[in-house]
This record gives C-alpha cells, structure tokens and sequence, in this order.
C-alpha cells in the first residue's frame, strides 16, 4: 500500500503559504477530493524565512483586492479552524520624501477607502504620534494603514492546512512530484511512492516554479517567466526602550516603510527586524558557479551585509534608537520574481486543465486571496475581480532568461518605487521589433513595450529633453506635451501615420466558421467584405474581450486583437474551437500601419492602387507603393482613415512611400489622446471582467434576437430586466495639472459611486477626458460628480452617450 491516493479532482504541487491557502480555497468551494504535495515539510521553501509582513497598500486595483481579503481571512483564521496564530495588526507607516510620493499616496487612499479600508495620509506633525522613535525633519508626510501588520508565516501555513484537512483534503509531505504525463484527458501526476490521476493539476512549487514548469512542455507549456533574488533582512539585539514603550502602551510600534529610500523596518518581539530592497541586489543560481540545488529546504545563503550598508545607516539616521542595538541574526533566502512583480495565477498559457500559482514575490500578504482567485478559477472559470494582472498569459514568448533576470533585479532594486505613466522601466528593451523600427527610431520615436514590441510612443525632436528623469512626474505637462499636441492636430488636420507592430492576429476558416463565432460573440458578424467589433462574453455576460473582426468569405475571418491579449485571447478561441475548423496565429508574419487624418484619402490615390470610395468598415486588398496589402476603412484615431495591414517583407517600402506623401509620424500616447475623445475602449482598463457587456455602455454590440445562445446570454437578459448598477460614462474634467488615472475614485454627496477606467487629455477638444463607470441613477448628461485625481477632488460633468469628438462620426464616413 504506497498510502497515497490514486486519484484526486486537483492535485497541488508546492506547500507553501500560497499552495495550502489553494487547498483550502478549493476545499471552502465543497471541492474536498483535491491533493497537496510537498517535497519536505510545509513551508520549506520561501514561506520559512519569509518577515510575514501583511501589507494592503498597492496601486493596482486587482492586488490591493487580493491583500485587502488577505488581511481580512487571517484576522479570523485562528478562531476559524482552532489553531493559535500570532497575528499582530499593528498598523503601518509609508514615509514620503517628496510631493510625488504624496499624490501616489492620496490615490492609494482612494482605492484603499473604495474597498473599505481605513487608510489615512498623515502631514508630518502626525507622524510622531503614532511612531515616537522617528526622526522627521526632512519628510513630505506619510501614508497610515491600520490594518498593516506581520503574522508567523509557519503558523499561517499549518492553520490553512489544519483548515483543509478538516474539511477532508489531503496534505501529503514528504512526497516529492517527480513529474506530469496525460493520458485520455487526464493528468497523472507522479511521485515516488505512486501515481495520481486527476482532471487538474496546480503549480505552486515557489522557486521550483520553473523546474516544475518544464514538466508541462510537451502538452503545450513554456518556460515559466522567472528568476530567483536573494532577500536579506536583519534582526536586531533587545532594545530596552522598545521594550518598556511596548509594555506602557500595550502595543507594538506600526510597521516603517521608508519607500523613497527602499527598506521596511518592523518591531520583532523587543527588537527590530529591518529588510531592505538593495539597488545592488544580487540574483541567485544564474551562473555555472552558483547551479540550481535539487533541494533547498529550510536552508540559507551566507550573509553578505556589505550591500546593505547604506540602508543599514540610513534606517539608523532615521531611527537612532535602531543603532543602539547589535545585529542578533541576518536571514538571506531565495524569493522568487517575475518580470514585472506580480505572481502568477491563474490558467498555464497553452496547457489544458494546468494551472499556476506561483512566482509570489509577497506570498504571506498575497496568499490569502491568491487561494480565493486560483479556486474560483478551477471551480467556476472566472474569478470574482479582474485578475489581468496576475494573469501568466500576460508574458508571452519574448520572456527569455536574461530578460526574467534583468527585469527581476530592476523591479527588487525598485520595491517601492512610483509608477509614473511617462516613465518606461529601462531593463531589457528590444525584445520584438517591427521591420521599420530603424527609421521609426530615426525619426525620433521613444517607445514603450507592448507584448515586448517597441512601439513609438511619442516623437521627440532634437532638443527635447527624454532623460528618464523627466518621466517621474504624475501630470501631462513634460517634453512630450506639446509634440503629442503636434502628433493629434496633424491627424486632424493633415494626415499621420502610426506604426502599430505586434496586433495579435488569427485567421479562421473551415465549414461553419460563420456559425461557430456567432455563439461566441454577443452580437453579429460583418458582411463579406465588411468588419466590425465583436463582444466576447463570459458565462456572467462579463467583457472577456473585444476583437476586430474581418469578413473575407462565407466563412473566412480574420481576428485582430490587442497586442497584450495574444495568448489570452488565442487560448479562449483555441479551447472553443468547433471541429473541423481551422485557426492559426498570424501575428509575426504582418505590420501594420494606421494612417488617418482629412488628407488620408489623397495619400493613397497618389502611391496605391486601391478603391478608395468603398464605405467606413469595408475591407479590400490592395496595392500600396507596389506592395501588396490589406486596406481595412477604420480608424481608433476617429478621422477618415485606413490601416494597412502588409507582409513584414513588404512594410519598409510602404511606409517610406507613406512618409514621402508627407504624412506625419505619430506615437502611442497621442492615439490614446484621440481615442479617448471617441469613447473607444481600451482592453483591460474600460474593458474588463469586472464589468458586464450592459454596464459597458456595449448595448448596440449585444443581438439578443439571433438564433445563436451566447455566453452570458442569460446573464445579460436578467441584467437588463432588472437595470444595471453601473453605467459607463464620459466625463469632461475640470482637471489641474494631472488627468485622472485609472480607477481614482468618483464621488457624489460625499460617497463615492464609481470609478474611472482611463483617462487623458483630448487635444482636439480641448479638455480632460475620463471614461469611467458609474452608478446607473447618476449617469445621466448634465450630472456633475467629482474626480478625485490624486487626492484633489476636481469637478466633472456626465456627458451624452456620443463622442465628444465629431459626434455624428461624419470625419470618419467622408
């Protein structure tokens, strides 16, 4: 008898904070018949040497939900499952050096009172108070959570797992996965003492991530996009002060972050714990002298404080009560990073049934509802809160090692450091480059990464200061300001032309290709010939996704999508795919031009051969500068245009016969500019899962008569029986300095009602623009509401259902 079950629903790999939290998720959901394994003992990895620090504060809507409902579970946990946890909600303080810190503050504040909690920014005369030891002088202020704090990462994991064995899974240590295979649609996952087949499987390996990751190559899987750092933090001797504050007032001192300057610095029984984010920080088994260990269980690299002298001395000067202790113990432990920071959870891009939950950078303060999502997913397909950011389909194939490594130093050595929407993260460019990016570059592009393409976001000329300093700015003004200016009044006026690598696209085709997309999408298709937009729903009549859809046959299609959505949206169409029918990815073998403005007409007639008098929305192939190419009428800019879709081979000689016509380059931020002044979506901020198709203000999208039942069908019939509690509106902003960034919070009569989704300055309006959702008594025209940008409440005024920007659409039909 091996004492090991051979069969399971789920099988787990990895018992770590994250794994078991999983488990216990799965088993809450009534999934009881699901099967952790773990190597060593649970929390052998990460999980041990992990500070335990539980904090909510993010600027991501999505993460601050999943610690918000972290915090929240562990404040009953122990009580919950009978088992004795330290948890300590002592509050925490961020520390802001400059006013830049201050605004990120006041917009955390927002989200963070949206979802409920207490969070404050204190001026710097508050700051004593609630921390006596601190030094203040050179300060801006600071941000306070109340419901901050560390919990005993060990005492976490084994009341989650007591939690789950008592509602009937099974946690089996000890028992390392030696590997997958598949057989009859089943997983069979191996281990020493015997195999389990089960319908899915789940990696929460921590640091192993990767090496479980190969297992899932041959069934459709990838490199999983990660890297290892090394994560010191120190404790401190006794500090007899600390103690006698501590028993006087009855508490623990609030955890410190001083973010400007990179360490958090906590209160560990009568001493300190202190952990600093180095700039100089070091990745571990990387090189041929340092190789990947079979097991590293409950183990530890040497110390190497040398790094960390700066910090040491700047937390001291910060808390001179620090000095007066000696260092007791160093703890430096492998944590792993992905690209960008956030873990990865959720579908195993590419592999049927396989899930991920792993690359936890903060596992203790993310595990709590990382379990909640990870279950939602397996047992209902969709989670509650749109997850994008977490999503592994996010990377795609450009993540190779040396771009998780360098990207993984650059988000460690910049733990705590500001978003700012100018600013591009400089590690590890040019992944993917459209075959005119020489000139694009030339003609002084700055680009952005889309899906890893460099994509041009804005045009400087010479002069023009593009410092990366010039970027940690949160307002519009900045040396881009008035050439984006320059870019949208030259689509409006003349003509522009934007070179738009990396459009995820698909061609389908096969008998009942037509019928097939209809139950997929809400509303109906294009004629032959023609385009439009299709709505995928999900089961909820939630907004999966927009693509473009072009007609060339009965049942011939092509779908263009997001750059950024390429495997998310390759992989819904792939699972659904009808028999018979026949998809394939077409992304890297074309380019694309958008080339829009009143004069687009005369461009083409002097180097094309094409019918240029076919309607808005047609499709034809055509002749540009000698080359054939795909002539679709659209344009996302909203003046008379077309996009030019071309064999990669043939772009260069297109675009120079484009540029030698005059037209005018423009980048990314000046089409965000003219889009927003059409009301068009964008996916992942207006467009999202957390809003439904009805909410989203798509009615005109949804054909609830076809034959054809589609996702979310009922859901949406219900909704709109019973009205929608949000409504997707434009609003015009009297904005200062800085346009209202996504989710900052509306407000009407003092509570607030809705949130924004995107938003920017309209060039050819003249005026702030913020698309957003809000609730459905208020979203009449006329309404005025508030915007709170940063912290500043600025008047916004609901606008009609139309665009702001030639609102009967008579530029784009000329």
């Amino acid at each position: 008898m091996s004492g090991i079950p051979s069969t399971a629903r789920v099988v787990i790999i990895g018992g770590g904070a994250v794994g078991v939290s999983s488990l216990y998720h799965l088993a809450k959901a009534g999934w009881t018949d699901c099967v952790l394994l773990e190597k060593n003992e649970l929390t052998a990895g990460s999980t041990w040497h992990a500070a335990g620090n539980v904090p909510t504060f993010s600027t991501s809507w999505s993460l601050m939900n999943m610690q918000r409902y972290s915090t929240e579970l562990y404040r009953g946990l122990g009580a919950a499952v009978d088992y004795p946890m330290n948890y300590h909600v002592t509050g925490s303080i961020r520390l802001a050096h400059s006013k830049e810190r201050m605004q990120e503050f006041e917009r955390a504040k927002g989200m963070g009172r949206y979802q409920g909690m207490d969070i404050e920014v204190l001026g710097v005369d508050e700051i004593k108070g609630k921390y006596p030891f601190l030094e203040t002088h050179d300060l801006k202020g600071a941000l306070y959570d109340p419901a901050d704090g560390d919990i005993d990462p060990a005492q976490l994991t084994q009341a989650l797992a007591k939690g789950a064995r008592d509602m009937g899974a099974t946690i089996l240590r000890f028992t390392p996965a030696t590997g997958v295979s598949r057989e009859n649609g089943e997983w069979i996952v191996h281990t020493e003492k015997g195999d389990i087949r089960c319908e899915y499987v789940v990696n929460a390996a921590g640091y192993y991530a990767q090496r479980v990751g190969e297992w899932f190559k041959p069934y459709g899987g990838r490199t999983v996009p990660m890297m290892v750092m090394s994560h010191q933090y120190l404790l401190s001797e006794p500090v007899p002060e600390l103690e006698a504050w501590s028993k006087e007032s009855g508490r623990k001192l609030p955890l410190l972050r001083d973010v400007d300057t990179s360490y958090y610095l906590r209160q560990e029984k009568t001493g300190f714990n202190l952990g600093p984010y180095e700039r100089n920080c070091k990745a571990h088994w990387v090189t041929p002298d340092d190789p990947f260990p079979e097991d590293f269980s409950f183990q530890l690299y040497p110390d190497d404080l040398d790094r960390l002298e700066f910090y040491i001395e700047d937390a001291m000067a910060r808390v001179p009560l620090l000095g007066t202790a000696g260092i007791s113990r160093v703890i430096n432990g492998p944590i792993p990073y992905a690209p960008d920071g956030n873990p990865l959870i959720g579908p195993m891009p590419g592999v049927p049934n396989a899930f991920e939950a792993c690359v936890f950078t903060f596992g203790i303060a993310q595990g709590g509802g990382a379990g909640k999502v990870l279950a939602e997913w397996i047992t209902e397909g969709c989670t509650e809160w749109d997850m994008w950011s977490c999503d592994p389909r996010r990377y795609t194939d450009y993540t190779d090692r040396d771009y998780c490594i360098e990207k993984g130093k650059e988000v460690y050595g910049h733990e705590y450091a500001m978003h700012f929407p100018w600013h591009r993260w400089p590690a590890a460019p040019d992944r993917k480059l459209s075959p005119v990016h020489d000139k694009v570059k030339a003609l002084g592009g700055q680009f952005g990464a889309y899906n890893g393409w460099e994509r041009a976001n804005w045009f400087a000329q010479p002069g023009d200061d593009t410092s990366e300093e010039a970027t940690q700015t949160w307002n519009r003004a900045g040396p881009w300001e008035a050439r984006i200016r320059e870019e949208c009044e030259a689509v409006r006026d003349g003509v522009g032309v934007l070179n738009l690598p990396g459009f995820s696209r698909f061609d389908l085709s096969g008998a009942g290709a037509a019928d097939w997309l209809r139950g997929m999408i809400a509303g109906a298709l294009p004629k032959v010939g023609r385009m439009n937009l299709g709505y995928f729903p999900d089961k909820r009549g939630r907004i999966l996704t927009e693509m473009s859809i072009l007609r060339h046959g009965e049942d011939e299609f092509t779908l263009i999508t997001a750059a950024t959505a390429q495997w998310h949206d390759g992989e819904h169409l792939r699972q659904n795919l009808a028999p018979g029918l026949t998809l394939t990815d077409r992304t890297v073998e074309f380019d694309t031009l958008i080339v829009s403005g009143p004069k687009a007409r005369d461009l083409f007639a002097a180097i094309g051969e094409a019918d240029l008098s076919l309607p808005w929305l047609s499709i034809q192939s055509a002749s540009v500068a000698g080359r054939p190419a795909m002539l679709a009428r659209v344009s996302f800019a909203g003046e008379l245009g077309w996009e030019v879709h071309a064999k990669v081979a043939d772009m260069p000689a297109i675009y120079d016969a484009v540029l030698g016509q005059g037209a005018k380059p423009f980048g990314m931020w000046a089409l965000n500019s003219l889009r927003l002044e059409k009301g068009y979506r964008a996916w992942k901020g207006d467009l999202s899962t957390d809003y439904s198709l009805l909410e989203g203000g798509l009615d005109r999208f949804i054909k609830f008569d076809k034959p054809q039942d589609f996702p979310g069908k009922a859901a949406l019939l219900a909704e709109k029986q019973r009205g929608s509690k949000k409504r997707f509106v434009t609003l015009v902003v009297d904005a200062g300095e800085a346009d209202a960034p996504y989710m900052s919070t509306l407000w009407h009569d003092g509570a607030v009602v809705g949130e924004t989704t995107s938003g920017g300055w309209g060039y050819r309006v003249g005026k702030s623009i913020a698309l957003g959702m809000l609730r459905a008594d208020l979203a009449q025209p006329g309404t005025e509401i508030a915007v709170e940008i940063y912290g500043e409440r600025r008047r916004a005024v609901v606008q009609e259902d139309q665009p702001l920007w030639d609102p009967e659409n008579a530029r784009i039909r000329a």
